[in-house]
């Protein structure tokens, strides 16, 4: 057995996690242990096995044509400081209890240094018309060489200043760039802070107005865009100045809502019941918000409105038409027959002209 890829060692901040890779190759195709040993003098060197550490450990291992096996560690602590070792073998006795393998157990090591996370003070400051957010980390700390600043996984800034603060301006009010925004250290490790900007929610209706047949199904929506995610929402309809609070259990109304996102169902819609204006209201720890939406039910026959008016309309027409002709004087002769007439006499006047000159000749 010979490694092919060997796990290389790494700094990790306490909290973080870790990953190890390890490949061997050979004929038969070999087995791959992970071992571990402390800083600690008096430890010994032990096996680890998934699921190992309060199921903080996990070995994922593939033998096809060769072996590959991957070490992860979750929730690091300074106790899981120290050295890694994977181990491969493909002698048939490698694992036997009393007899000792013809060929040793090949080794490949990488040490994991666990650090204490240095702890990240974050601000929000809001004046007029920006927002501004900080970090300060606090010592003793790591040599920092640049910072970022992270919104939805898009880097909003980043500079190679040292140092241990690091603030980002938003242009505009709180409500319109609340969410979760990232403050990162460069340095080895990176560290990582995080900035909250939590607003009460901004409830907002996907359609202020919705439109639904008698007898359909009428669905209502209102969504969250802003931060934290409503934990609470409900609908109501007005109606001779109350609202009435809508349920599920009442049958007809199915209610959906998931985060940020809710969502009225009414079921076989009728005009006089169901026509009016809807409320979403969402909360969240920071307060509430709503919508309005109206709904107008039709008749299931609007539809054939236009088409109806279209017909009566050539109805109209060809009704005038055939009242006109009826009513035409019979002796009235069309223009086109009054021009073939004409026509027809002149052509006979000019063959009588025509014999006489001849007669007179002769």
């Amino acid at each position: 057995a010979g490694f092919i890829k060997s796990p290389l060692s790494q700094k990790r901040l306490a909290q973080d996690s870790v990953e190890l890779y390890c490949e061997a190759i050979g004929n038969p195709i070999p087995e791959i242990q992970w071992w571990f040993e402390g800083n600690d003098p008096n430890e010994t060197n032990a096996q680890l096995w998934d699921g190992a550490r309060q199921d903080r450990v996990k070995i994922n291992a593939t033998y096809n044509l060769h072996s590959t096996s991957t070490i992860s560690i979750a929730n690091l602590t300074g106790d899981d400081s120290g050295m890694y070792e994977c181990r491969a073998s493909n002698d048939p006795d490698r694992n036997h209890l009393s007899k000792s393998p013809k060929v040793k157990w090949i080794r490949s090591q990488a040490n994991v240094f666990v650090i204490e996370r240095p702890d990240i003070v974050s601000q929000v400051t809001e004046s007029a018309g920006s927002v501004t957010l900080s970090c300060n980390m606090s010592a003793p700390h790591l040599a920092v060489t640049g910072h970022k600043w992270i919104h939805k996984e898009k880097i909003l800034k980043e500079d190679e200043n040292s140092g241990a603060f690091t603030s980002y301006t938003i242009e505009g009010k709180k409500e319109e760039h609340s969410g979760i925004y990232e403050c990162v250290f460069e340095a080895n490790p990176q560290i990582r802070g995080q900035v909250n900007i939590s607003v009460s929610p901004q409830v907002t209706a996907y359609k202020k107005s919705e439109h639904g047949n008698e007898g359909d199904t009428g669905v209502l929506t209102c969504k969250n865009p802003s931060f934290p995610a409503v934990t609470t929402w409900s609908w109501y309809k007005s109606g001779h100045g109350v609202s009435a609070l809508l349920e599920n259990a009442s049958g007809r109304y199915i209610i959906k809502s998931s985060g940020n996102k809710t969502e009225l169902r009414i079921l076989k819609l009728d005009i006089e019941q169901d026509t009016g204006d809807y409320f979403c209201n969402g909360t969240n720890p920071y307060g509430s918000g709503d919508a309005t939406v109206n709904l107008r039910v039709r008749s299931r026959l609007a539809a054939l409105w236009p088409f109806l008016g279209i017909v009566a309309e050539v109805l109209v027409l060809v009704t005038i038409i055939f009242i006109y002709e009826k009513r035409r004087k019979p002796d009235e002769v069309p223009d086109g027959k009054r021009h073939l007439g004409l026509k027809l006499k002149s052509n006979a006047t000019n063959h009588k002209d025509k014999n006489v000159r001849q007669r007179n000749a002769n």
